[in-house]
């Protein structure tokens, strides 16, 4: 456990940022005097930071069943675990994730952290403990201050675009040095465990690979490796976004999850059986989340924008078949050691809440186990020749969120109920909006 008055003093801090994920993956919080931080200043905000959407607005909640109707203050509680220094302030400042609960010492059901926190509690009683590692894509763009104008590629240190596929490109990475070696020095101060870095297929698209870890941990990693990886970029005058689908004509962006479970005390992976093959656990596991999926998919695919992903030949699945080392499966299993054997959920976007994916995604594992479910034979061929099976937008993808009891006892009735309304309160407010594809092909034509 660290010390955090020793840590302070260590760092000279004078600030803190005491940070809480909202349901969006927004950093909320607020920011304070290290030493007030220290005598106890503990911060409070309204509970009804989780029910406020990405615009900015809140859902209507004519029977005060979302969040208190008196708008009380929740308490916030720093995990000394997250400490660490925001590499970009002018002075020493800390960063600190905090959990939340109410006055009477509950924790906050709907706080995304803790959601995950408690599926990971499912798996401690089985003596069981989930490994996961996160790939995350994204996209470096112009600067863009007119929501109006499609997002370009920005310039690189050649003075120009890119305008080709380029994947595993390494000169095509080198085009952004200057930002990447800034961005992995902000990471390693922030002790952030990333792997590798590859230029992706789209123009300007870059995938980050975590190594694996505790889920928790990794959801923290990837909370704050998007703050930091924005911030390098304005300094070097362009956006990163994680946007799942920013560009029309290039691929979209996935935080794909890799996932393992072993055994609390002796920390064998519980996914192989003794010969090496995958045990029964692990097809279980994968059945599990074939089953499950499409009725939790609004937390994999969060925004209207996230199913423009989801197309047939884009690099992202479309369906739930699965299969050894096939990229066009929803779920694959890469080849590796026994010790190794794990599945990659394929299906979330780069704009996925890490803390509510994880969590969704390692819940209908628990399902498929706990039901002892089988999977479908292993695919092999172009899953793309396949059917849909997955939703293709967000209205139906809550409707059937809103009915998915195995997982909605899992997550929380409470979380699923404020999670639905403000997404379905995006989804209306996206409604209102007349595209410039409209104007161009109906406004003198129809």
């Amino acid at each position: 456990m660290t010390d955090l008055a020793e840590w302070f003093n260590e760092h000279r801090i004078t600030e803190v940022e005491c940070l809480v994920p909202d349901i969006t993956g927004i950093p909320r919080g607020k920011i304070m005097p290290a030493q007030k931080f220290l005598r106890g200043g503990a911060p409070r905000l309204p509970e009804s930071i989780f029910i406020q959407s990405v615009t900015g607005e809140y859902p209507e909640d004519p029977e005060d069943t979302l969040t208190d109707p008196a708008i009380i203050d929740i308490n916030l509680i720093p995990d000394p675990a997250t400490v660490r220094l925001v590499p970009w302030a002018h002075e020493p400042t800390a960063q600190i994730i905090h959990d939340c609960q109410y006055s009477n010492g509950r924790p906050v059901t709907i706080a995304p952290r803790q959601v995950l926190r408690h599926v990971l509690e499912l798996y401690k009683e089985r003596g069981w403990q989930p490994v996961l590692a996160p790939e995350l894509e994204f996209y470096l763009v112009g600067r863009n201050t007119d929501p109006d104008y499609p997002l370009v590629p920005p310039v690189g240190r050649s003075g120009r675009q890119e305008t080709g596929r380029q994947s595993y490109s390494i000169d095509a990475v080198n085009e952004f040095d200057p930002l990447f070696e800034e961005m992995y020095d902000f990471c390693e101060m922030q002790e952030l465990d990333l792997d590798t870095l590859i230029h992706e297929e789209g123009a300007a698209q870059v995938e980050i690979n975590f190594l694996h870890g505790d889920p928790l941990n990794r959801a923290d990693q990837v909370f704050l490796f998007k703050r930091t990886v924005r911030e390098v970029a304005l300094r070097h005058d362009m956006y990163a976004t994680f946007m799942a689908k920013p560009m029309g004509q290039e691929p979209g962006s996935a935080m794909h999850v890799h996932q393992s479970v072993v055994d609390l005390e002796t920390g064998r992976n519980l996914f192989a059986d003794q010969d090496g093959r995958p045990s029964q656990l692990f097809l279980s596991f994968i059945a599990g989340l074939q089953k499950y999926i499409p009725a939790i998919m609004p937390i994999f695919a969060p925004n209207v924008n996230s199913y423009r992903r989801l197309t047939r030949f884009s690099n992202a699945p479309i369906n739930l078949q699965w299969g050894h080392d096939n990229r066009t499966c929803g779920l694959r299993v890469p080849y590796g050691e026994a010790g190794a054997m794990r599945v990659e959920n394929r299906v979330p976007g780069a704009d996925a809440n890490p803390y509510l994916a994880f969590a969704a995604s390692l819940a209908c594992g628990y399902l498929g186990m706990m039901e002892g479910l089988t999977p479908t034979p292993a695919f092999r061929g172009s899953a793309y020749s396949q059917p849909y099976s997955l939703p293709r937008e967000l209205s139906h993808a809550l409707e059937m969120m809103e009915q998915a009891r195995p997982l909605i006892d899992i997550l929380g009735q409470k979380l699923v109920e404020v999670f639905v309304a403000v997404k379905r309160l995006e989804y209306e407010t996206y409604l209102r909006v007349i595209s410039s594809w409209e104007r161009e092909h109906l406004l003198l034509n129809v």
